[in-house]
């Protein structure tokens, strides 16, 4: 069980819960947990919630966009208050994680809550400061949805917006934006993609078509197939 530190509200739909897991072991940046909620009539829902925090940080971190029909998201995100425990395993995942040992340069591409394991890539690559070079390509609908908006703004970061015109970038993430913002081909980078299901399998195709190695691209999403 983990004690809840503090609730954050990041933007209208998600909500950050600090915690403070007893005898954690530890993560690594990129790994996730399981959240399993149990009913009083003993009924069980379990999800799986990528890490927003770095392993140098004080609180294991959970941001949690709310799904309205979900079974999980909307008592974390409404119902939990400092004080209370939630049931969590892990850390888990070994495939999307970075360390420094793995090099770079590190191309991270985020849609939506997809963010939020690249968010805790970036942290720790500053708390272990790299000289790796990272840039973290984000793609959200609006500006109300950008998670982190303030935080990311100090790191090398895209945003491209899908549903709202403004001064920046505008569109999917496609082949056009990636010949733009991408490492030279010549560096051969090291590129992490997280989000729904379509979003990463449209940019991994994309990768692959400019001409990154398959074995270079890691992805982690979400959603249904």
């Amino acid at each position: 069980m983990a004690r809840v530190v503090d609730v954050v509200t990041e933007t209208a739909r998600a909500k950050s819960l600090l915690l403070d897991p007893p005898d954690w072991p530890g993560h690594l940046a990129g790994q996730h947990v399981d959240v399993r909620l149990t009913a009083d009539d003993g009924y069980q829902a379990q999800r799986s919630y990528s890490i927003a925090s770095a392993p140098e940080d004080d609180h294991l971190q959970l941001t949690i966009e709310k799904i309205d029909d979900g079974e999980v998201s909307p008592y974390l995100s409404d119902e939990l208050h400092p004080g209370d425990e939630l049931e969590l395993r892990g850390p888990i995942g070994g495939y999307f994680v970075w360390r420094e040992a793995l090099g770079g340069p590190v191309l991270l591409i985020a849609g939506g809550s997809g963010v939020v394991p690249l968010r805790a890539i970036l942290r720790h690559h500053r708390a272990a400061k790299s000289d790796v070079p990272v840039r973290l390509v984000y793609s959200a609908r609006t500006q109300a949805d950008l998670l982190y908006r303030d935080e990311l703004e100090s790191f090398d970061t895209v945003i491209t917006l899908t549903r709202e015109q403004w001064s920046g970038h505008t569109g999917r993430v496609g082949r056009d934006l990636l010949d733009e913002v991408a490492w030279p081909l010549a560096d051969h980078p090291l590129v992490y993609v997280c989000g729904p299901t379509g979003f990463v399998e449209g940019v991994a195709d994309a990768l692959v078509a400019i001409g990154h190695a398959p074995n270079r691209i890691r992805t982690e999403r979400f959603g249904p197939s």
